[in-house]
């Protein structure tokens, strides 16, 4: 019996699907985690490169949109237990352009960005009330890492009833193996996985039938 044999026969797998009001959220996709010798590595710059033409489609169809970024204070006086796992995460400062959104997928004035002190986009930040205020049900997760803040996201968001769609190409980690591993288990158990070109079709859908009821 096959790994996914076992998930199949436990009923794991099963589609949560779509809502009605979806929102885009890109996880820390800064400068600091786009570049292999501070933060980042592996397949992140290539799923920053996807998402751009993700992030032009839900503007041009009129998605909510939110971004994360990990911003501590100067001080450190709002470091946790996560910076003693990993201490150079202080270094993300308001003034230190590692902790800003990287240039190609730079905010536009209406859209939130959330500084976060912990791997969750939803730990601590306004994000879940943002949300409830646009009426939306399902998340279209975007961003780095995959094991780290993505996953942790998935699973807050999974937590709070949102349903969940991690776009495979759009989200990346600094080593594969990790990975290629949460994106299997998030899509057993939290998300339902989709790439980019997918996720757009389903959208222009969702945008349409809209309209449509306008």
């Amino acid at each position: 019996m096959s790994e996914l044999d076992v998930y199949a026969r436990q009923d794991f797998g099963n589609s949560s699907g779509w809502g009605r009001r979806p929102a885009l959220l890109i996880v820390d996709f800064s400068n600091g985690f786009h570049d292999p010798e501070k933060f980042g590595g592996g397949n992140i710059p290539a799923a920053v490169e996807r998402t751009v033409d993700l992030l032009s489609a839900c503007r041009r169809l009129g998605v909510p949109v939110a971004f994360t970024r990990i911003v501590y204070a100067d001080d450190g006086a709002d470091a946790g237990v996560f910076c003693l796992k990993a201490p150079g995460l202080t270094a993300l400062t308001e003034d230190n352009p590692d902790s800003h959104i990287v240039p190609q997928l730079a905010p536009e004035p209406g859209e939130y960005v959330v500084a976060k002190q912990q791997p969750s986009a939803f730990f601590g930040t306004g994000l879940q009330s943002w949300l409830t205020h646009r009426g939306v049900d399902t998340i279209v997760h975007t961003g780095c890492t995959t094991s780290g803040c993505v996953r942790a996201s998935v699973i807050d968001g999974l937590s709070l009833n949102y349903r969940n769609i991690v776009v495979t190409d759009c989200v990346g980690d600094r080593a594969i193996g990790p990975h290629e591993a949460n994106l299997f288990d998030m899509g057993q158990k939290y998300a339902d996985l989709m790439d980019a070109d997918e996720v757009t079709s389903v959208l222009t859908r969702i945008a349409g039938t809209v309209r449509a009821a306008e």
